[in-house]
């Protein structure tokens, strides 16, 4: 009996050795929903782009707890129904340990709700909307928030430009647009500038001309639009072909190659604030825009930058979590201090919303120049 009982523990020993380096070279799921196809696309390819090289370096370098990253990537075409079925799908089926997504506000409040319920990490690289983190103690972002950017570009119009009175032309299909526009307004007001003019727009629309005519009658000193560039394109151009020659500005969805490819010569001249500027001389920052350039063959977007990001703070939530069960997940990426991205150092708040800069970007030339950094 004492020989079997000897025997079944060597036995037990030798399969349990057979299986550990089993489990080390498994992999850890990390589930991506992104609007890779679709009208705000550069945000959801930017994004992939940025999370992807961040993978690349980690499995590079051994991955976490001894396992690889395994992305599985969704596209939701910035449909709010797809993005929901999308999470479902990452949750239930592939059985991620965490999630990374929406690029939108809009979108991001469909799938938040479903994260939260199902006890999984979503972290948004990019959705600034101040409601996106109060779905719940599991939804965390990486980008800075409306209300913040807002704020900022209302002090530099007001203070640098010495602007003293603005327009609004706001999406009011889009919650990103509406925080934005509210928090401009509130902050410009109390600097000493007046609003004297309000109009709206619904995403997708083709003709602006009306709102942009009732603006041009107010004679603001500058327009703010904070909304996407596949929108902010167009009403560049028909604002300047009704003659309002004054400059306009508007938020991060303003980042992208496309806008300027659509808006032309008309969007010169016009600021944006941003989350980075590829132009810093911070050598994480070079290093990220020279390694994501020589992969990808063109110049890091901030939506890159905040992907990138994104998947380097899971990471790094996981490995000090020391493992992958969501509760400790979530209470060490609500631990992150200092943590050093390519987009700024980052801490989260009680919120979970990190504290960090803003870029205000001019565009000149045909190019984003950058002008100034703005802290909390």
């Amino acid at each position: 009996m004492k020989s079997f009982l000897k025997l079944l523990s060597i036995s037990i020993l030798f399969v349990s050795l057979l299986v550990l380096p089993l489990q080390a070279a498994g992999t850890i799921k990390i589930g991506v929903v992104l609007p890779i196809t679709g009208p705000v696309a550069t945000f959801g390819l930017s994004c992939t782009n940025g999370i992807k090289l961040a993978v690349e370096e980690i499995n590079a370098r051994g991955g976490v707890l001894g396992s690889k990253i395994e992305l599985v990537i969704e596209d939701d075409q910035y449909k709010p129904e797809e993005a929901a079925n999308a999470t479902r799908k990452l949750i239930e089926r592939d059985k991620v340990v965490a999630l990374i997504g929406e690029a939108t506000s809009s979108i991001t409040l469909v799938v938040a709700p479903i994260a939260q319920q199902s006890k999984v990490v979503l972290l948004t690289p990019t959705a600034t909307s101040p409601k996106v983190t109060q779905v719940g103690d599991y939804i965390f972002r990486t980008c800075f928030i409306d209300d913040f950017q807002g704020e900022v570009m209302a002090n530099f119009i007001y203070k640098n430009l010495k602007k003293k009175t603005a327009a609004i032309f706001t999406a009011v299909t889009s919650d990103y647009s509406r925080g934005l526009a509210s928090a401009f307004k509130q902050k410009f007001i109390s600097l000493g500038g007046k609003i004297v003019a309000e109009e709206s727009y619904s995403e997708g629309d083709s003709d602006f001309r009306a709102q942009l005519t009732k603006i041009k009658a107010a004679k603001p000193d500058f327009v703010y639009l904070p909304g996407y560039y596949s929108d902010i394109g167009p009403i560049l151009l028909q604002a300047r072909e009704l003659g309002i020659t004054v400059p306009f500005g508007g938020g991060d969805g303003w980042d992208s190659p496309i806008l300027v490819q659509t808006a032309g010569k008309t969007a010169e001249g016009c600021f944006f604030t941003n989350h980075y500027s590829p132009e810093s001389k911070d050598p994480v920052v070079r290093t990220f825009v020279n390694n994501y350039s020589k992969k990808y063959g063109s110049t890091p977007e901030s939506f890159g930058a905040l992907g990138y990001d994104s998947l380097k703070l899971l990471a790094d939530a996981i490995k000090r979590a020391g493992s992958t069960e969501s509760a400790k997940i979530r209470d060490a990426l609500a631990a992150t201090k200092g943590f050093k991205g390519v987009s700024g150092t980052i801490t989260f708040d009680s919120n979970r919303n990190p504290i960090k800069s803003a870029a205000i970007i001019e565009i000149k030339e045909g190019k984003q120049v950058y002008k100034a950094t703005v802290q909390p």
